[in-house]
């Protein structure tokens, strides 16, 4: 598992969100998989400050306990700082700063190996020295240099 440890600085994603549970996701019940097919079909990026990003974020919030608790999920785009076009509908949420263990995904079938990725990041943090916060976890997918995306899993810990 290819891993860091990094200090984030805090950031604004302005994207569309559900709240689900890791129970709920793999009962085959999820909302995932709908909440990516409507971010890919809504007007998104073309309506927050910068367009031509080609980053995209999944932000992990508002978890009511741990990783077996109700969480909410953001997907979207970074605004930039205090410019933001309107985006009626849509949702605002601030990535904390931050102390945060990057898991890089490897290639291959982006849902099966985020999907993968997740179930080693559960399975690290049962014996880690390292503590999550629940506070603001995110996966960033990246496609400026590479075909496909490069993926990492940013979570947070004290």
């Amino acid at each position: 598992m290819n891993t860091e440890i990094v200090h984030k600085g805090e950031f604004t994603l302005c994207g569309i969100s559900t709240r689900t549970t890791n129970a709920e996701e793999m009962s085959g019940k999820g909302r995932l998989s709908q909440l990516w097919q409507d971010y890919f079909s809504s007007s998104l990026a073309s309506r927050v400050a910068d367009p031509s990003s080609q980053l995209i974020y999944a932000l992990y919030t508002d978890y009511e306990s741990d990783a077996s608790g109700a969480y909410t999920v953001i997907v979207g785009q970074d605004v930039a700082a205090g410019v933001v076009n309107p985006a009626d509908g849509y949702q605002y949420a601030k990535v904390p700063e931050g102390k945060y263990m990057v898991f890089t995904v490897p290639a291959g079938p982006v849902y099966e190996k985020v999907a993968q990725t997740w179930g080693e990041i559960w399975a690290y943090f049962q014996d880690a020295a390292e503590v999550r916060t629940y506070i603001g976890d995110y996966e960033c997918y990246d496609s400026r240099n590479a075909d496909p995306a490069e993926i990492k899993i940013y979570i947070g810990i004290q």
